[in-house]
This record gives C-alpha cells, structure tokens and sequence, in this order.
C-alpha cells in the first residue's frame, strides 16, 4: 500500500533493474556466456555503475543467468520445437529481454518485515524506504509471521503493488494409504475421482468461450475503448479457472485424508505435443489447465501427509476396471463405456478413474519398502 511517492521509487527502481538486465543479457548472448560467475565478472562494476546496490546488482546477473538456463531447458525438452523451426531459430537468434515493470526479486539485506506492524523496509534506487505499509488476510499474517523464508518478489501487475513471499511449511508425515483414489482428468469433466466425485467442466468451458468470443469482438473494433476494455478484463478467466482448480483440488484431498486413502493422477506430461487434433479442438486443448490441476492436488496432499503417485495414462480410457480387458471400441462415446470382454456397462470417466485408482496402488506397491523380516 505505498504512497504516490514511494509507488514513483518502486518503478523507478523496477525499471533501473530490468534495464540493467536487458543490457546484461545482451552483453551475454553477444559473448556467448551465460554461467553466473562469468557474467559476475565482467558486468558487475558496470551493474553497479547502473545505480544498483551490491545485492540488486547480484539479484539481476542471477535473474538473467536463470532466464538463459530456462531457455535451454525448454530448447533441450523441445518446448520450442525442433531444430530449424522458425519459433526455435526466434528464440536463439535474439537476447532474452525483460519487461520495464518485470519482477525483481528481493533478499533480507534489501527488504526487511515487520509483521505485527504491517510494514516493510525496501530498498530502492532513491534510497531506502522504511515503514511502508502492506495489507493481507490474517491467515497470510500468521503464515509470513511463522514459515516466511528466502527471497520475495516485488511485482506491479495491473496497477498494484504485490510481494510475493515465500514460506516454507513443514510437511506432514505421509502415512499408510488404505487403498487409492483415482482421479481422471478431462475437459468434459475436469476431474472424475473413483469415490463418485465428478467436477463438470460445462460452466468453465462455457465461461471461457464467452470470454474468448469477447475478446475477438474488442480485437476487431480496435477502439481506445475497446484496448481499455480488453486491459480491464486481463487475467479474470486465468483467475476464474484457478479458484475451480482449487474447489476441486481441495475437495479431492479432503476426501482422500477423510478415508486415509492415497491419491492417483495420470502423468499428462506433454500431451499437447503428442496428441493430433482438429483445429477448431485445439483451442480448448491448450486452454485445459490440467498441470495446475495437478500441481493444487500435490501440495496441498503434501501439506496433509497424502500419499500421492502417477501412474501411465496409456489406455485407461479403452481398459476395463473389472477384467481389464482393452479394446478401442469399449470406449462407444465421451460418456459411454461397454466393455467388449464381460459387458460391464459404466460412465467412461468413472471407470477410467477406477482404472487408474487399481495402477495408482500398483505403482505405490511396487515403490515402497519391504516390511518381510530378512532371512537368517
């Protein structure tokens, strides 16, 4: 919550850093060297020459070293496509840029908390600026005041002024699953768990298809109107799918912690690359927020000691829970599922939810220790 004054020094100082970084990463992809220590070596005086203290300069050659080692994780994994494409030839040709207002990380030395008070201590290239206000939920007061840790992130997003802590809680102790709830993620129906749970995804497909139609009717009319509209309503369907995947999410583990049961997910990693779709299918694909999902349903099962594993979605949709005969035909539609074999007849995401429950207590079978006393 800062003055008009010190919101003035907090950009300035945003830009000041990212400024520096953008040089930096120049002077890295014209070198060609990207490790820490060597851009440490050459750039750091110059950083501050700048106007950055010691440990925002150390902060902008760490930022701008980590940016280049995201780059080539994401060539190696072949997020970028492959060698010769136009979006891989883009992204290698040029520096890694940052945006005039992107994050700045800070450490104890540039920004200090006061909890009860509310307020923190923040460096900037005016100087440091103390006793500047922050407001936030009790739960996140007492969650800062008992497991902040490490760095926090100074962000300005969509006129306000953010810190984003980090805290490290304690992890509960896993305990033994007294069998597994499987979970099958869709976009027909976000999640189907084994217990009966079943998340409809009509209302949140319906919502982003309003918004996606909104937004190629403001694009189209290319008013200042239109512009402010479409920067007013930046972000509210992301926002809007977070909080579903965290209704769902916090209902799948309290489920999973009330009958002391693990929880099985299907490993969906790289599915955009590997499946073939239509082109008017492909939008909803991209647009299904199953990692997010996924990456809800991990911590908080952390949090609360449930035991989590993955399991192979290859052909859970064509397998039959109950004699686990496999055909493509089992599958008759999105919401029928008759299996060839015995006849079960059953809702498909149920008895792929069932299906990946059974792999679920397979993997964790297979992966924990034995408890056979060892031989004499």
């Amino acid at each position: 919550m800062p003055t008009p004054e010190t919101a003035l020094a907090l950009e300035c100082t945003l830009h000041a850093c990212n400024d520096a970084a953008n040089w930096l990463s120049g002077q890295a992809h014209e070198r060609g060297e990207t490790s820490r220590k060597v851009l440490q070596g050459f750039a750091y005086r110059d950083l501050k020459g700048r106007g950055l203290s010691a440990q925002p300069a150390l902060h902008v050659l760490r930022k701008v070293a980590d940016a280049y080692t995201t780059l080539r994780a994401n060539i190696r994994n072949g997020n970028l496509g492959e060698e010769g494409s136009k979006r891989r030839h883009k992204a290698e040709s040029k520096p890694v840029t940052f945006r005039p207002d992107a994050a700045q990380p800070y450490d104890d030395r540039c920004l200090s908390w006061q909890i009860d008070e509310q307020t923190v201590s923040i460096w900037t290239t005016a100087g440091r600026l103390r006793g500047v206000r922050f407001t936030c939920s009790e739960q996140a007061r007492k969650l800062l005041a008992g497991h902040r840790k490490g760095e926090s992130d100074l962000v300005h997003r969509d006129g306000m002024w953010l810190l984003i802590a980090t805290c490290e809680v304690p992890e509960a102790e896993r305990y033994e699953p007294d069998g597994f709830i499987g979970v099958d993620l869709g976009i027909a129906n976000i999640a189907t768990t084994s217990t009966g749970y079943r998340a409809a995804g009509r209302d949140l497909n319906r919502h982003r298809k309003r918004h996606r139609d909104l937004r190629r009717k403001l694009q189209a009319k290319r008013t200042q109107s239109a512009k402010r509209r479409l920067k007013n309503r930046r972000r509210k369907e992301q926002r809007h799918a977070a909080n579903v995947n965290h209704i769902i999410s916090k209902k799948i583990v309290t489920e999973a912690e009330r009958t002391s049961s693990g929880i099985a997910l299907e490993d969906l990693g790289r599915i955009r690359q590997r499946v073939r779709l239509r082109k008017p299918q492909r939008v909803t694909l991209h647009s299904w927020a199953f990692a997010q999902l996924g990456a809800f349903v991990a911590y908080k099962a952390q949090r609360a000691g449930v035991p989590l594993v993955y399991v192979d979605p290859a052909y859970t949709s064509q397998e039959c829970a109950e004699c686990h005969h496999i055909e493509k035909k089992n599958r008759v539609d999105q919401a029928l599922f008759v299996c060839r074999g015995c006849g079960v007849v059953a809702h498909a995401d149920r008895n792929a939810s069932h299906v990946i429950g059974q792999r679920g207590e397979i993997v964790w079978n297979a992966g924990r220790e034995s408890r056979v006393p060892a031989t004499p």
